[in-house]
């Protein structure tokens, strides 16, 4: 693909990332149109977040890596894989699905701090113990981007993940990471610490007594 180009854009009330698989369905006739085109031209398109009725400027390309089903109606099923930022430069209207002229985002060539690294990946393992998600370390371990990993999962609204998406560093995004997850974490605790109370077998002492008389 070139440095500036023409991309469909499907716009949706979702952020992707890059690497992320994400399955879609595809109902619209004007979209079922845009992915027929794609497959055809083995051809990208751009999903761009659209968050209480705006569109986002800036997205991530999206490669159809499987169409898991098509229906009788036309309908289908896909598995796309997030591949590049892109900036929007000019929205054109000139076919049924909208296109965009778009600029491809570039990171600084910078080292990953690896005491931040370790901390945020610290920190996401514990946040998926307190969810009851198995926890495997060696996930980690080879990825290039572990901010985008992360935030696929990390209890982030739609605006906050477009914000990670829209820094333009690695360590700019772990730093926002391990600040929201410092602040997350301590109210996942406090929950999980409620909830295990409740299930247990005793009585809070400010509860009533269950051999109090009832008041009619």
């Amino acid at each position: 693909m070139s440095e500036a180009t023409i991309i469909p854009i499907f716009p949706l009330e979702l952020v992707l990332y890059p690497s992320e698989q994400l399955p879609l369905h595809i109902f619209e006739e004007r979209y079922r149109e845009m992915v027929a085109y794609c497959l055809e031209d083995e051809a990208p398109f751009g999903i761009l977040l659209v968050n209480e009725g705006k569109m986002a400027n800036i997205g991530c390309t999206a490669h159809i890596e499987q169409v898991v089903t098509k229906y009788d109606d036309g309908r289908l099923d896909i598995i796309v894989h997030g591949m590049q930022r892109f900036r929007v430069e000019e929205v054109f209207e000139n076919k049924v699905y909208m296109t965009a002229s778009i600029d491809f985002l570039r990171e600084p060539d910078e080292p990953v701090k690896n005491d931040m690294r370790e901390r945020v990946i610290t920190q996401h393992m514990r946040l998926l113990e307190l969810a009851g998600r198995k926890v495997r370390p060696t996930t980690y371990q080879n990825l290039t981007g572990v901010s985008f990993f992360i935030a696929h999962n990390a209890g982030l609204k739609p605006n906050q993940k477009q914000e990670i998406l829209e820094l333009n560093s690695e360590n700019e995004r772990i730093s926002y990471l391990a600040g929201h997850l410092e602040m997350l974490i301590p109210r996942v605790e406090e929950f999980e610490d409620v909830r295990k109370k409740v299930q247990s077998n005793g009585h809070f002492k400010d509860f009533p007594s269950e051999d109090l008389p009832s008041v009619d």
